[in-house]
């Protein structure tokens, strides 16, 4: 997540799945949960996740060679899932970044023939802010709910569309550089999508999901009041998914990740989810943000407990999510 220092001073005191299809419920009620006969494997989640936080990237700073290891590793995992680069290649390149420095953007084309003109952008920043410069026991900021965690519920997202083939809509999935430097990636790359008359329908991404919530909903969304998809969310997964944090509102988190590039440029409902409460962890940019401290059984659930809502945004036959007046 982009820098809260200045509002957030106390926080420094401190695989393989089973491919099977989906299947919904008679019909598109708006009462009908979608059900999704898939099952993401915490193995999956842990062996991700664990790579990509860990030392051999330090930190994976955008413009460093952590990062470009981070960069090849998403690459490959595009390619082993069969999943098309939407550029030339996998990578989009930063413009506003003095050294090079890529996001990473694979598509999935929609099974419809007309729905698959509409996109769907599911999305997270795989970049973290490096390495410490003053001499200490641990330098290396690992960055592993922030947002490592977002990253790998984004791959086993990608990874299960692969196999299902259940997108009516295409769906891009984009894996942000530059997010800790100010939305860098976001913003290099939104307004290149809509000079190219980019059919956005709606953004979803995803931004420190590593630990759990004690509360009676299991994510929260920026920007709540801006459209219904908190609404739509719990329509589709027929759970209290989706709730309202007040501190999101307080501190604008809308405005602090890569959904509000994209919402700027094209005025969609583009939001992101989080579990990140102000509460439950103590090392946000902090070295001790480590693999160690995740809780795979949580990313795992939230993955799954999602499914059924990606599922039913990649291919409602209208767009159901829509910005509020």
């Amino acid at each position: 997540m982009k820098k809260l220092y200045f509002l957030l001073p106390f926080l420094f005191l401190a695989c393989k799945s089973n491919t099977s299809t989906v299947s919904e419920k008679s019909s598109h009620s708006d009462s009908k949960p979608v059900v999704v006969n898939y099952k993401v494997e915490e193995s999956e989640v842990s062996d991700f996740l664990k790579y990509l936080s860990s030392d051999e990237l330090e930190g994976r700073e955008t413009g460093t060679k952590g990062i470009e290891k981070a960069a090849v590793f998403l690459e490959d995992f595009f390619k082993k899932n069969h999943i098309k680069p939407y550029f030339k290649t996998y990578r989009d390149t930063l413009t506003n970044f003095k050294s090079p420095a890529y996001n990473i953007v694979g598509v999935l084309e929609g099974t419809d023939p007309v729905l698959k003109n509409e996109y769907v952008v599911l999305s997270a920043h795989y970049d973290h802010i490096g390495v410490e410069k003053k001499q200490q026991p641990d330098q290396i900021y690992n960055g592993a709910n922030d947002d490592a965690s977002g990253v790998t519920a984004v791959a086993q997202i990608a990874k299960y569309f692969s196999k299902t083939k259940s997108n009516k809509r295409s769906i891009l999935f984009v894996f942000f550089a530059g997010e800790e430097k100010g939305l860098l990636g976001s913003k290099s790359m939104a307004p290149k999508l809509k000079a190219k008359n980019f059919n956005l329908y709606t953004q979803l991404n995803i931004e420190m999901i590593g630990v759990p919530m004690k509360r009676d909903y299991l994510a929260y969304i920026t920007g709540f009041d801006k459209s219904n998809m908190a609404e739509k969310i719990n329509e589709y997964t027929g759970k209290k998914t989706i709730g309202f944090l007040p501190k999101e509102a307080e501190y604008k988190l809308f405005y602090r990740s890569d959904n509000y590039s994209f919402f700027e440029a094209f005025g969609k409902p583009c939001q992101s989810l989080s579990t990140f409460d102000f509460e439950n962890f103590d090392f946000y940019h902090h070295v001790s943000d480590e693999f160690k401290v995740m809780d795979i059984p949580h990313i795992t659930a939230f993955v799954q407990e999602l499914l059924p809502a990606v599922t039913r945004i990649s291919e409602s036959p209208t767009q159901e999510i829509t910005m509020n007046k």
